[in-house]
């Protein structure tokens, strides 16, 4: 069946686009908050605190001193005196090895320096006589010269032999193995009763520093180029914290900024030392650093909250002195237990929206139902819902 299509007449298409028009301009395209209800926020004051600004990174916990300790003559371990685990102070005795051939070789040696300290003694009383014989020309002075070269070769072999004992009595001192710093042992990797000689690579056990212990951190070298460190020794605070970033460890300082980069990653190392005294830092664990590089004074800092993320930048909801919001761009700093430093955009006084932000738009009359840190606005407001 074939459809005709007639004409519509002209007054009927008038009357539609008039319909369409007022249902535009009845219907608006966005919604609008209703400015005579105010919105209920929270506030903060902006504050003035001194501010430290410092690099994070991750650093490696290292051992301050690591030994290997080893023993320096042959022989059997007759005793081993530690407890693996046990902390240990330098000098304290770790093994013993067998003494008693190194007791018979001083006892020798000590026995033939007495041999050739008589030997001396004579041919000095025989020097005496010559003189006395030469001067009355019943010695000749090759005879006399003769004798003075006996007694200086007699007393060059007393000085070889206090050598020998010297050499034989540091050789017994070996066979008492000490610990040659402050530390903690580690396992055990020779049992008593073997045989160990100073030319073997085993080690007896490892003993580690670990007051203080070193934490080498890898910083970016562009960021490091920032502040004022430069390189090689250097005294700056740094802090290390758990794995959750807030853990507090242990408060230290860097000691070192490394004299190169490390071209591959860009980063640049530096060596801090910590005291360690409750044991929370282990040689090989990773740690997250503070390093304060400098401390702001009287810096303005607001509620981390407060801060706001635009395409222009971040800004902040202030308070103006009508009671009604106005947004105004800033420049942030360092942010740190909550607080960010504002660098530039507000000065100590003002007052910043930290929650109830969302339904705010320019000029929005605001209901202030608390200040952070501070009583509520009004009696009977309601908190405003979360950002």
């Amino acid at each position: 069946m074939a459809v005709t299509l007639g004409v519509v007449p002209a007054g009927f298409l008038l009357d539609l686009g008039r319909l369409a028009g007022s249902l535009a301009i009845a219907r608006p395209l966005t919604a609008q908050p209703d400015p005579a209800t105010s919105v209920p926020v929270i506030v903060a004051r902006v504050q003035t605190d001194d501010v430290p600004i410092f690099l994070s990174g991750i650093g490696t916990v290292q051992a301050y001193n690591t030994v290997t300790v080893k023993t320096r003559v042959d022989g059997e371990i007759v005793k081993v005196l530690f407890t693996e685990g046990q902390d240990v102070k330098a000098g304290d005795p770790l093994a013993i090895i067998d003494p008693r051939p190194y007791q018979a070789q001083l006892a020798q040696q000590q026995a033939q320096r007495l041999k050739d300290q008589a030997n001396l003694q004579g041919a000095i009383l025989d020097l005496a006589r010559y003189s006395e014989l030469a001067k009355k020309d019943f010695a000749s002075r090759q005879q006399l010269e003769d004798q003075q070269a006996t007694v200086d070769a007699d007393r060059a072999q007393v000085a070889a032999d206090d050598a020998q004992i010297g050499y034989a009595q540091t050789q017994l001192d070996y066979t008492t193995i000490r610990s040659p710093l402050e530390g903690r042992v580690g396992i055990r990797q020779v049992d008593q009763g073997n045989i160990v000689h100073a030319a073997d690579n085993t080690a007896l056990v490892v003993i580690t520093q670990l007051r203080p212990i070193s934490v080498v951190f890898a910083l970016a070298a562009a960021s490091v180029a920032q502040t004022r460190l430069t390189l090689g020794q250097a005294h700056v605070p740094v802090v290390a914290l758990g794995a959750d970033d807030t853990t507090v460890l242990d408060h230290g300082m860097v000691d070192l900024v490394d004299n190169q980069v490390d071209q591959t990653t860009g980063t640049i190392k530096l060596k801090a030392s910590f005291p360690n005294d409750a044991l929370r830092l282990w040689p090989g664990n990773f740690v997250n650093g503070r390093i304060v590089v400098e401390t702001r004074h009287a810096a303005p800092v607001v509620p981390a909250a407060a801060v706001r993320h635009g395409p222009r930048g971040d800004f902040v909801w202030l308070v103006r002195a009508d009671n009604t919001a106005a947004t105004r761009a800033v420049v942030v700093g360092q942010a740190a237990d909550g607080k960010i430093m504002i660098e530039k955009g507000l000065k100590a006084g003002e007052q910043v929206v930290t929650d109830g932000w969302y339904r705010l738009v320019e000029k929005s009359p605001i209901e202030i139902v608390r200040h952070e840190g501070g009583a509520s606005g009004q009696a009977g407001s309601a908190a405003p819902g979360g950002g």
